[in-house]
């Protein structure tokens, strides 16, 4: 009868045994347009003892580029909504609006595979470095929305995969936020 006071004690005193990490990664490459540009990755995990529960989780690792609204999110099995259209492992799928395969030149569907991580099959295995594929490429790297012209250019496509070192800090340091891109070079 005491084990289950116990029991409910530790799991409501014990939560703040995970540790909360931001991983942060800022780099300059090409985008498909050949134009170079900075361009950075972002998750959030979250890491729980191995005694403890719960399992490890971690957010989808978003890639920003310099100059462009375009924004990828590559999830794992793990993420919300479990393995994608485009295969197992951490990925981007392609949008049918937005990409063509490379280097048929294909306009690409749910099914392919547009960014893939190699370094390791879920996103809380990252460690220090991300190695990234790029196998589309935008249809247009610029549309008109309300009058505007946005850029949606993105990673230029490689075989060859982009090596990114990776920084990672306590969520509630002052190191935690990634460093902004310079929009100064975008022009008006």
């Amino acid at each position: 009868m005491l084990r289950i006071p116990v029991c409910a004690f530790l799991l409501v005193a014990l939560p703040g045994c995970a540790s909360y990490q931001s991983h942060y990664g800022v780099f300059s490459a090409a985008n498909a347009s050949g134009e170079e540009r900075q361009f950075r990755v972002t998750w959030e995990t979250v890491d729980y003892p191995d005694w403890w529960l719960a399992n490890d989780r971690a957010s989808p690792i978003r890639l920003e580029t310099q100059c462009s609204t375009r924004v990828w999110e590559l999830r794992d099995s793990t993420s919300e909504g479990g393995v994608q259209p485009c295969g197992e492992g951490i990925r981007a799928c392609a949008s049918t609006t937005s990409d063509r395969a490379v280097p048929s030149q294909q306009v690409a569907g749910p099914e392919t595979t547009c960014m893939e991580v190699l370094n390791a099959r879920k996103i809380v295995e990252l460690d220090r470095r991300l190695d990234l594929v790029v196998s589309c490429r935008p249809r247009q790297t610029t549309i008109e929305v309300d009058g505007e012209t946005e850029n949606r250019d993105y990673l230029r496509a490689s075989v060859v995969p982009y090596n990114i070192r990776v920084r990672e800090a306590p969520r509630d340091s002052l190191s935690a936020k990634p460093p902004a891109l310079d929009e100064k070079v975008c022009g008006s």
